[in-house]
């Protein structure tokens, strides 16, 4: 089995899901959704959109992503602050990244 196969598994599981439930939401047969939860390769974007909407996760959390920063909607001055913080700490993460990169090259260059 595979990381998406498995994670896409353990959700439909906690949630008490049955593999027929989500083949009919594809508009495919329950061994076809079986096997798409073997195989990750056969899932395409729509399948793994529709799976993960039936779901009520994101795409990026079947693959194991968690999402840094959930804007929800707000009205207001409370709302500008919180995407200004938003907006401050990823550019913050972003120079961080910029450092490991080229700590990384440099170590590299040393090989």
């Amino acid at each position: 089995m595979n990381n998406v196969g498995i994670r896409i598994k353990k959700l439909r599981d906690e949630r008490g899901i049955k593999q027929e439930s989500i083949a009919q939401q594809l508009d495919i047969t329950q061994s076809a959704y079986g096997r798409l939860e073997k195989d990750d390769n056969r899932l395409t974007a729509p399948k793994l959109q529709i799976i993960a909407d039936f779901l009520n996760v994101s795409v990026a959390s079947l693959f194991g992503e968690k999402a840094l920063h959930i804007i929800h909607e707000n009205s207001g001055d409370n709302a500008q602050a919180n995407i200004g913080t938003i907006i401050q700490q990823d550019k913050e993460y972003i120079s961080h990244l910029n450092e490991e990169i080229s700590f990384l090259r440099k170590e590299l260059e040393k090989e």
